[in-house]
């Protein structure tokens, strides 16, 4: 019972994981690092909204000082400034307040620049989450193609095997020659060829799939059929209006034109002057007796920049010459989304066609295979003829399986430039 019961197991765990399509986005979604690396650098920006907003709030400052002074007499600092400030032998604390009072607007544009930035790495990671999700659907209908693939080959082997023992029955009774032992053998040979290509295609794609789910190890999977989608009969423009209105790397790239353009306003304000306010306090329980025993000041500052060698000035024109960049690149992208998605229709509309070809084809190529394996053993057809007829039906099979899941492929490459793969 132990035995039995282990060799259970081992045939278990050798068996193909169970996948379907909505599993497989779910596990991209939770450990595919690229989500993670999206989803930190929008945290991360989020922290620099709270960065430029420090800005409003007063600073605080906690200052403790002490000094002595090996003279007795007075000390004064005579270089290094126009004043001479006396030093006295002290022990003190205290605090210093600093608030800004306004500086015309630029800190709220400066704010306001990191919430855009925020924002438009927000879309970033939606639109990552996006693109996971249509390499999963490409990956996986992409696997199942090859899964059907190498079924016809195994079909077309054992097709073949069969039409070989029957040929060489045939030669033994002297009905066929030698040559057509030979051709069938030979048509025999191609297909377990077929067969070993077809299989390591299928390892391929359920490597590649395996690494779309962020995993490191590939293994092998037991890939469940998905129903086909309804056709989208929707015109080119309205599916453009559609995409211009719901891709999250499109809005990316708007907040990042708006971010620049907020910025290009707070850097024209860099000559503006800034007023705070300041106050500072604090005890001297220690020191020379001219201090005395606490002390407190207030005051306001008001700093008006008068030249600065052009800096300002170059740093305005910077950050205009970017907000203009960054406009022509939403008008740029908007094109390429507009291109995009009528190629994706047309794709779509060939891909559609292609599901009733494919059929016809391979419903002509079986009867063609029925006909010839009867004239075959009727005695009326040659293994030529036999050979052509079995090539025939196991491309029509593979172009039938290809045009299904390309279907599926196209179906969600349109979505994804729709922006409804969530």
């Amino acid at each position: 019972m132990l035995l039995l019961c282990a060799a259970g197991w081992l045939r278990a765990a050798d068996a193909p994981r169970r996948l379907t399509l909505r599993e497989a986005e779910d596990i991209a979604l939770a450990q595919h690092p690229r989500i993670s690396v999206a989803s930190l650098i929008a945290l991360a920006a989020q922290q620099s909204v709270k960065q430029a907003r420090a800005a409003f709030f007063p600073n605080i400052y906690a200052s403790g000082t002490a000094v002595g002074v090996a003279d007795t007499n007075n000390t004064r600092i005579a270089a290094g400034y126009l004043n001479n400030p006396n030093v006295y032998e002290r022990t003190a604390g205290g605090l210093t307040i600093q608030q800004l009072i306004t500086d015309f607007g630029r800190t709220s544009e400066l704010t306001q620049t990191t919430k855009l930035r925020s924002k438009a790495e927000e879309m970033n990671r939606e639109a990552t989450r996006e693109e996971i999700l249509l390499e999963v659907n490409a990956a996986y209908f992409a696997a199942l193609q090859a899964q059907a693939i190498l079924a016809a080959a195994r079909q077309t082997e054992n097709e073949r095997a069969v039409v070989l023992r029957q040929t060489q029955a045939y030669a033994t009774n002297k009905i066929k020659s030698d040559l057509d032992v030979s051709f069938a053998s030979v048509d025999l040979d191609q297909a377990r060829l077929l067969v070993a290509k077809a299989d390591n295609d299928l390892q391929s794609a359920f490597a590649n799939l395996s690494t779309v789910l962020g995993e490191r190890q590939a293994e092998s999977f037991a890939l469940a059929e998905e129903p086909m989608p309804e056709r989208l009969t929707n015109s080119a423009p309205e599916l453009i209006f559609e995409a211009l209105g719901n891709r999250p790397d499109l809005a990316r790239t708007r907040y990042q034109r708006d971010a620049a353009k907020e910025f290009a306003r707070a850097e024209n304000k860099l000559s503006y002057p800034t007023l705070s306010a300041v106050a500072s306090g604090g005890l001297t329980p220690l020191g020379d007796s001219r201090l005395g025993d606490n002390y407190g000041a207030a005051g306001l500052n008001l700093n008006f920049p008068i030249f600065t060698g052009g800096l300002y000035k170059a740093r305005q024109r910077e950050a205009e010459l970017q907000a203009d960049a960054a406009d022509q690149t939403v008008r740029d992208k908007e094109n390429t989304i507009a291109r995009d998605t009528q190629i994706s229709k047309l794709n779509l509309d060939y891909a559609f066609a292609r599901l009733a070809l494919t059929a016809s084809l391979l419903q002509n190529a079986n009867r063609a295979l029925e006909l010839a394996q009867s004239r075959f053993n009727l005695q009326l057809g040659s293994i030529v003829e036999l050979s052509q007829a079995e090539l025939n039906q196991t491309s029509a099979q593979i172009e039938e399986a290809g045009a299904r899941y390309d279907y599926h492929i196209q179906r969600a490459a349109l979505d994804f430039q729709l922006g409804r793969l969530h």
